[in-house]
């Protein structure tokens, strides 16, 4: 049977996602068959699994390192928040249903069948299972009914591994503490940590990991350097945009409104990646610029609602302006839906209001649907006639004359429409910029060179960076464990560490 281990982090957004990628490749690198698993997930970045059904962009990503195909049981169940205190449920790729935070907690009982069944299932024919927690290991509120962290932990049987940030400060505190609050058994579970995003001479640090030995009898696996590659990864979430105020100055600049309930905004990555191309996340309270040649909506796991919030940041007024100036929009998905003249949410499938205003500068209007678009796709920019690969997750219908001049022919069937002077553009398709044929030709269309470049193997290059520095700076012992080379190693660290 496959081994497991589980990284589990101190905090939020300690680096636990790009960790278990760098894992894979390197167990990948070594011959081994290795999937991600992650028990549960929040996140409006969500991707369309080769198996159907949706699942957490990162696990996509970490199956990928794995060189694997990505499957719905790699992300059993997925959280995508739609207000403050509710979230539509995914699970094992699916809609499950709807539940505010609350209600959710009694939920959670009931899904762990599911987990369970899904962990089986990836593990069934693999040598290693690389399983991410969520936010915090230490969360003893949420003790009860936990199938994200110790809760799955203890259940499966899987040791684990804390990874802490010491570039936010306080990492020894954030282990110790862990450490102190956590109860017996869950304790019991922890094999030793990981200290992550280190930068500088790492003999600073000698101390901390022997006062850290010292408070809790756990062994250090490693000191991760800052691992700059990560930077070339597609982002997790939307933790990601509160550290991004502008992109590096470039020939052309890109605006994109940030805004509440932001979904799928990985699409933007790859014109972020391009040099010639200054991409700017535009918060409440600022101006979308003047100077932007090109405005991007990106998706929405509420139209309605973030129609609302751009109009109350004044968005429609300079989006208006721009558009009157002879800048260029396109809009993505929820996006696309905005550009219209209406949206209708007749059956409340949003949650909220039923009906609102479009931003007017399509000629189409959009009725929302209970049957959910999930899909990988092949599709054909008629723009430019170029190939674009992605996928759909949407809720919804869009029709009106626009759709005559669709943007792309997407499964065969028509997508999306296109403005009469052809400068607001809207789409379903995710992915689109991820094309480097249509992104290409895009970038020439502003003047620039347009030089094809290979966006998917930037990322796979990426990928065996970060896996190279894994291997150069974790513990060799424990990476023998891990990887099957030291079986001594592997039992050592836990009892439980083979299904």
């Amino acid at each position: 049977m496959a081994r497991a281990i589980m990284l589990q982090g101190t905090g939020s957004d300690v680096g636990k996602t790009v960790l278990v990628a760098g894992l894979c490749r390197l167990a990948a690198n070594n011959g081994l068959t290795v999937r991600p698993f992650k028990p549960q997930n929040m996140s409006n970045n969500a991707a369309v699994a080769d198996d159907g059904g949706e699942i957490g962009r990162a696990q996509w990503l970490q199956s990928l390192a794995a060189r694997t195909p990505s499957s719905v049981h790699m992300n059993p169940v997925l959280l995508k928040p739609q207000s403050e205190n509710g979230s539509q449920i995914i699970v094992q790729g699916r809609l499950f249903g709807q539940a505010k935070g609350r209600d959710y907690q009694r939920l959670k009982p009931e899904l762990l069948g599911a987990v369970l069944e899904s962990f089986e299932k990836v593990a069934a024919g693999a040598d290693l299972v690389i399983v991410e927690g969520a936010g915090s290991s230490a969360e003893i509120n949420l003790r009860a009914g936990d199938i994200a962290n110790m809760g799955f932990a203890t259940q499966a049987g899987v040791p684990v591994v804390l990874v802490g940030d010491i570039d936010r400060g306080g990492v020894i505190a954030s282990l110790v503490g862990t450490h102190a609050i956590l109860a017996d058994a869950d304790r019991a579970m922890i094999s030793g940590y990981i200290i992550n995003k280190f930068r500088g001479d790492v003999s600073l640090f000698d101390n901390g990991i022997r006062a850290i030995e010292g408070y809790t009898g756990w062994p250090c696996f490693g000191v991760v350097p800052w691992l700059s590659a990560a930077g070339r990864l597609p982002a997790e979430d939307s933790v990601v945009l509160e550290r991004l105020v502008k992109g590096r100055a470039g020939a052309l600049k890109v605006a994109v409104p940030v805004l509440p309930r932001i979904a799928n905004f990985d699409d933007l990555d790859p014109l972020k990646a391009e040099p010639d191309v200054e991409l700017v996340f535009v918060r409440s309270g600022e101006r979308l610029p003047a100077d932007a040649s090109l405005v991007i909506l990106p998706g929405s796991k509420s139209t309605i609602a973030d129609l609302a919030d751009f109009r109350a940041a004044e968005w429609d007024r300079d989006l208006a302006a721009h558009v009157r100036r002879g800048g260029r929009v396109i809009g993505i998905c929820g996006g696309y839906q905005m550009l219209g003249r209406r949206v209708r949410d007749p059956l409340g499938i949003e949650g909220g209001a039923t009906e609102t205003p479009g931003l007017g500068l399509l000629d189409i209007e959009t009725e929302m649907a209970p049957e959910k678009t999930v899909r990988n796709s092949q599709a054909r920019s008629t723009e430019y006639d170029a190939p674009l690969a992605g996928y759909q997750i949407h809720l919804g219908v869009t029709s009106g004359p626009d759709c005559e001049r669709p943007s792309a022919i997407v499964d065969g069937m028509t997508d999306g429409a296109v403005s009469a002077d052809g400068r607001i553009m809207g789409t379903y398709l995710h992915g689109l910029f991820g094309s480097d044929a249509y992104r290409a030709q895009l970038l020439q269309s502003f003047g620039l060179s347009g030089e094809r470049r290979n966006y998917r193997e930037s990322v796979e290059l990426a990928l065996d960076e970060i896996a190279g520095e894994l291997e150069k700076h974790l513990d060799p012992r424990w990476l023998a464990g891990l990887l099957g080379s030291d079986g001594g190693i592997v039992s050592r660290l836990s009892d439980l560490h083979r299904m």
